[in-house]
């Protein structure tokens, strides 16, 4: 055998012996792969009807803030429409509270001028009630007079 041929036994040896190192990963890395492909598999099997329900779920949390919205929309509507009564209703307050001064003011003096006029009436009475006794007096007293003088 020649130094050629010694050295391709060499050669072919060491790549055997390299082969052989590298079986071994080479197998684990194989069922790595087959395991991750039979993940993948299971992955998408599941994920068929899950995102099925996903999509389901979504329409019906649609169809649920559709109604929401609908709800919403008539609230707003209501709440616009007891925002316009309000307005009216404190309108109404404010125009009878311009009717009620009005009214005070307009009954108020007459009012007051009849109450002056009846306490000047009672007065006046009563003053000639007083000068209707004080002439009695006097009368009396002036006859009380004579008839002293004349005895």
């Amino acid at each position: 055998m020649s130094g050629g041929e010694i050295a391709g036994l060499i050669a072919a040896g060491a790549f055997l012996i390299l082969v052989g190192a590298l079986i071994v990963p080479i197998v684990k890395l194989g069922r790595t792969v087959d395991a991750a492909t039979n993940a993948i598999n299971d992955l998408n099997d599941r994920t068929g009807p899950l995102l099925g329900g996903v999509t389901e779920t979504v329409h019906n949390v649609n169809a649920t803030l559709g109604q929401v919205q609908v709800s919403l929309d008539g609230v707003n509507i209501q709440l616009a429409k007891i925002d316009t009564m309000t307005e009216h209703a404190q309108n109404v307050t404010a125009n009878v509270a311009n009717l009620a001064t009005v009214v005070s003011a307009a009954a108020a003096n007459p009012l007051v001028k009849v109450a002056s006029f009846g306490y000047g009436l009672r007065k006046a009475a009563a003053a000639r009630r007083h000068a209707e006794d004080e002439r009695e007096v006097r009368a009396t007293l002036k006859k009380n007079r004579r008839a002293a003088r004349t005895r």
